[in-house]
């Protein structure tokens, strides 16, 4: 005869062994969605870094170089930060050094007291670009944001050397905002003072 227990001992035991596997089931569920959950945001932060970056670049155009030399043409603000020690000078004379391979400029006040200077090698042109009528463009631009910091408001131009940036830099002083009272050209002439060097042996 068989015993009423023991069938009553597997569906005992079937319960349990039934639940154990469900709730197995049931926490692999709930781990799965949020493990997904978690993975999600992340990836979500990167698809919309991403998307902002793509946005970002196709909004900002790359900024193109002002080659041009005319006085009307467009020239960039530049940011005037006033300077620590600042002088408050209002009128300076602006001291253009054009040679064949560089282009310095250096802004005075009226004494003869250095405000702002600066150079072509100092802007990070090198080599054969340091002598172009752009490099002294944007040498004239620097010296003046310094200068300008200062509170310099009018200037004179003194002009020295043979070099391209001659004319670049007088009209980059002049689209910066400050107001050219004079044009001197400084260019020392020897009046047969020096005996030449004697001539080239090739």
């Amino acid at each position: 005869m068989p015993d009423p227990k023991k069938p009553d001992a597997p569906s005992a035991e079937t319960p349990a062994a039934e639940a154990a596997p469900k709730a197995a089931k049931t926490e692999g569920a709930e781990a799965a969605p949020k493990a997904a959950k978690a993975k999600a945001p992340k990836a979500a932060k990167k698809d919309g870094a991403s998307a902002a970056t793509a946005t970002a670049t196709a909004v900002e155009p790359k900024k193109e170089e002002n080659l041009s030399l005319d006085p009307n043409a467009v020239v960039e603000p530049i940011k005037i930060i006033k300077a620590k020690g600042s002088k408050n000078v209002h009128s300076g004379i602006a001291h253009i050094v054009a040679s064949f391979n560089n282009t310095i400029v250096t802004i005075t006040d009226m004494n003869g007291s250095t405000i702002g200077w600066s150079s072509a090698g100092k802007c990070g042109f090198k080599g054969s670009r340091k002598s172009t009528a752009y490099a002294a463009q944007m040498v004239a631009q620097d010296a003046c944001r310094q200068a300008m910091g200062h509170g310099l408001k009018e200037v004179e131009v003194r002009v020295k050397g043979p070099g391209a940036g001659r004319e670049s830099a007088v009209r980059a002083i002049q689209a910066v905002g400050l107001e050219i009272s004079v044009i001197k050209d400084v260019t020392p002439v020897p009046h047969n003072g020096c005996r030449p060097p004697k001539q080239r042996r090739v």
